[in-house]
């Protein structure tokens, strides 16, 4: 029997102990805009309503959960878009002023989101005065800004999905902007990950928070992430405490080539640390990574696959057995 053999401060310095050891740094270039972040491409809403002829079964799901959060429906979380799912929307569209015709279209989504946003009470914080870092905790699903390394606020987030994770490790932000598009909320903060544009950022799906939503960027309230857009300045440190290799789906995470993710920074440091990798821990799985893992089967007997599974991930001593 296998077990991970991580604990919390693992997760909180392993990162720092790549940039603190490793010959070669990140060196990313901030992007002035998130062009290619998966969160602006994925945030359409579809128009739904009863007999509609499309299948928008999670759309449906989204819209019964925060009509529920909002008091206007009752029933169960389906998927179906029934007539106790039009009475409710009728509902709601009475109380906003909007034409009552069970259908929800775009500007019925944007109500949606007004509405769930306005539940949300906070206190007004003064800005902190020392140094600022983020912590952002993907088990309990929170954003906590240190000051002089003393918590000083924290947040609810929405995560990545088990199949887009969220990027574990230390990170620093790279760029800011307001109003880049809904699909971002009122305000970003880039993430310098090398593989991929993530950042934290606002979302016009609020009822998402506090769940795995995303497409890996960390999701905020808008008015939350407007709260600490001014705090944060290029250069802020973002340590993002998670399980690289198994993320929240549970299982193991294999890796081959092609794969981009936290896990794969994992492997190279440990790659690298044996002698068997050359260069930088970017996450990506490339030809050189591919090599340096046969190099390591071929040195402890195992299948020649340039595959990262359970075997492998025990002799690089991140599985132990018990």
């Amino acid at each position: 029997m296998k077990r991970i053999t991580f604990v919390f401060f693992f997760f909180l310095f392993f990162f720092s102990l790549i940039y603190s050891t490793h010959p070669a740094t990140y060196g990313i270039e901030a992007k002035k805009h998130p062009d290619n972040c998966l969160c602006s491409n994925h945030e359409d809403f579809p128009d739904l309503y009863q007999n509609a002829p499309h299948n928008h079964e999670s759309a449906v799901q989204e819209l019964q959960q925060v009509l529920y959060d909002l008091g206007y429906y009752q029933g169960d979380i389906t998927g179906i878009y029934d007539e106790h799912t039009t009475k409710a929307v009728n509902a709601f569209q009475k109380s906003m002023g909007l034409a009552t015709d069970g259908k929800v279209k775009y500007h019925v989504w944007l109500k949606l989101a007004e509405a769930a946003e306005m539940k949300v009470s906070r206190n007004k914080l003064s800005a902190p005065t020392g140094d600022i870092c983020i912590v952002i905790d993907t088990f309990r699903r929170t954003l906590t800004v240190l000051n002089d390394q003393k918590p000083y606020a924290q947040f609810p987030v929405a995560i990545g999905k088990a199949k887009t994770p969220s990027p574990i490790g230390n990170w620093k932000i790279i760029n800011k902007g307001a109003h880049w598009g809904t699909g971002f909320g009122t305000r970003w903060l880039g993430l310098n990950v090398p593989w991929g544009v993530y950042g934290i950022h606002g979302t016009n799906k609020p009822w998402s928070i506090g769940t795995m939503a995303s497409h890996g960027c960390f999701r905020m309230f808008n008015k939350d992430v407007e709260t600490i857009y001014p705090w944060v300045k290029n250069g802020t440190p973002v340590i993002v405490i998670g399980n690289p290799i198994g993320y929240m789906a549970g299982g193991l995470q294999r890796l081959n080539v092609g794969d981009k993710c936290s896990a794969v920074t994992m492997v190279q440091e440990k790659l690298w640390r044996k002698g068997l990798y050359t260069g930088k821990p970017d996450g990506i799985f490339g030809p050189g990574t591919e090599k340096a893992v046969k190099e390591l089967q071929k040195k402890y007997s195992l299948p020649i696959t340039g595959q990262v599974g359970y075997q492998e991930y025990e002799v690089l001593g991140i599985l132990q057995a018990k």
